[in-house]
């Protein structure tokens, strides 16, 4: 079962000795790259993850498979994770140290649902007036929803914009079914 508190305080702490040992971005990397790797190979994931396999048996795998490709403080690390026993808040724990990086260099992460792809030059508009407003780097997400008809949909941290068609068409019925208006004749 994934702990947020531990997973949150293990973040913060390879965060923090990383910035005292001047490696936030080689921690960074490495951990992207772990992150991938786990993601694009479902076995060793689930290797890692299977509470029958012994831990000495995880340390071996791991260690041939990232022994040399990390960052001495990362590979440390996650090791001490697997012999803490901590594998299933691996993912958990890159994506608070991901979240700690991202607020440390001023990155915010912006998601905008269109009903169609958007071309890189409204792409680049939407991510400079973001930027402008924000005064923060932004990272786009894009994704395609066809069901939302037309418009778009915005939504970074606190704030959100819908201004699809359907949801404007859903305004609509709304205030239609509400409508106190009666013929009198």
């Amino acid at each position: 079962m994934k702990n947020p508190k531990l997973s949150s305080r293990y973040a913060k702490a390879l965060f923090d000795f990383a910035g005292e040992k001047n490696q936030i971005e080689e921690v960074f990397g490495d951990l992207q790259l772990f992150a991938n790797t786990l993601k694009e190979n479902r076995e060793l994931q689930m290797l890692l993850r299977n509470p029958v396999v012994p831990p000495n048996q995880k340390h071996q795998i791991f260690e041939s498979v990232f022994n040399g490709t990390l960052h001495e403080i990362t590979y440390q690390f996650l090791d001490l994770l697997l012999k803490k026993r901590r594998e299933p808040d691996l993912d958990t724990i890159c994506e608070g140290f991901f979240e700690l990086y991202k607020q440390a260099h001023n990155i915010k992460s912006a998601r905008i649902v269109t009903a169609q792809p958007l071309s890189d030059e409204l792409k680049s508009k939407i991510v400079s007036l973001l930027t402008e407003q924000t005064h923060a780097t932004i990272e786009l997400k894009e994704s395609v929803d066809p069901l939302i008809i037309g418009g778009f949909v915005i939504q970074m941290d606190d704030f959100f914009l819908d201004s699809s068609i359907l949801s404007k068409i859903n305004k609509l019925r709304q205030e239609f079914s509400q409508n106190s208006f009666q013929v009198q004749f």
